[in-house]
């Protein structure tokens, strides 16, 4: 006598497609956000090629951009992998003032520009450091302990440079920022940039360190149930932000060729809102590497051509905060459509 057939065989491939469809959704999803993005840029593109054909496609103005989005994005790099975890850091830019003014004192120069490096990038895994163990092992909200840390980092910032603007003398780090220093046309500042992105990328999507970042954030006590230390995964993700505000601290020093109080000013506010555009979710859980520099690229792309059109700046900061709406509206749309 023949045994009847099992009534769950048959559901496995459905449940097998069930798990494997929002995956997919969500990699669609990505695709998708990703070449918008690429369309508004080239949008863009056109714009400033048909108001200003003379300077806006030059390749000195060109070159100037990616500098420029240089500093920003490799400040957003970090910043997309603490909102990936369910954080956010409002200090990033006060870590920038801070670490580029101590790496600029006359003391610092002394040791050259191993000095000033290693000084810029100590400051800023220090700062982050403190803000990973107040959010992770302190029990404070992200957004409390990093405004405490953007308060005492521009007090800290404003009482090392009394004020005043402290100049660059070491040769080494200056001529980084010259055209005898491209490599194929390409500035040093850039490539850094490119790297630190590709990192990021292959950090977030290739490594374990990327998946329990990604749990983290999508939900807490799952992933700690799975095994996972939440936190120290949310200490090492400050710690990441701080390193990025190290780097980009000493990228500004070679941009500007000296350390003020007021460096990094609205730097948060930019890394968020390029992470925001770019997919990343506020509630954690989401984001792209990709998207955000990509979103880095919009917002510098926009100014430069506000201010070959003299434009007010008002005027640009009225269509970024609208850009910033309409990226939000369209998560929660997303959102609310896939759930």
């Amino acid at each position: 006598m023949t045994q009847p057939a099992s009534p769950t065989r048959p559901a496995e491939p459905k449940r097998a497609a069930a798990t494997t469809r929002p995956r997919t959704l969500g990699a669609l999803r990505m695709d998708i956000r990703t070449l918008s993005l690429l369309g508004v840029l080239a949008a863009l593109i056109v714009i400033g090629g048909v108001t200003q054909p003379d300077s806006f496609l030059d390749g000195d103005n060109v070159q100037l951009i990616l500098t420029q989005a240089s500093v920003i994005g490799v400040v957003t790099v970090g910043m997309t992998f603490v909102i990936i975890s369910g954080g956010i850091d409002l200090s990033v830019g006060a870590i920038v003032a801070l670490a580029s003014v101590w790496a600029s004192t006359v003391a610092t120069q002394e040791y050259g520009f191993v000095g000033i490096l290693f000084t810029a990038i100590l400051v800023g895994v220090g700062c982050g450091l403190v803000n990973g163990l107040l959010v992770a092992y302190g029990g404070i909200v992200p957004f409390i302990a990093t405004l405490a840390m953007l308060a005492s980092g521009r007090g800290l910032a404003l009482q090392i440079t009394d004020g005043k603007t402290q100049m660059i003398t070491v040769d080494s780090v200056l001529k980084l920022g010259e055209r005898d220093s491209y490599l194929l046309g390409i500035p040093p500042l850039v490539l850094v940039f490119a790297a630190v992105t590709v990192i990021g990328w292959l950090v977030l999507n290739r490594t374990t360190f990327g998946r329990r970042s990604v749990a983290v954030g999508g939900n807490p006590e799952a992933a700690r149930l799975a095994g996972i230390d939440v936190r120290r995964q949310r200490l090492y993700l400050y710690l990441l932000s701080g390193l990025c505000c190290g780097i980009a601290a000493f990228l500004l020093l070679v941009l500007a060729g000296s350390g003020q109080n007021t460096n990094g000013n609205l730097y948060e506010l930019d890394a968020i809102a390029a992470a925001i555009i770019g997919g990343t979710l506020l509630t954690g859980g989401r984001g792209s590497i990709v998207g955000s520099v990509l979103g880095v690229l919009i917002f510098i792309t926009i100014q430069n051509i506000f201010a070959l059109n003299n434009l007010e700046t008002a005027t640009q900061q009225i269509a970024k905060g609208a850009i910033i709406v309409a990226a939000v509206l369209l998560q929660r749309r997303t959102a609310n459509t896939t759930s």
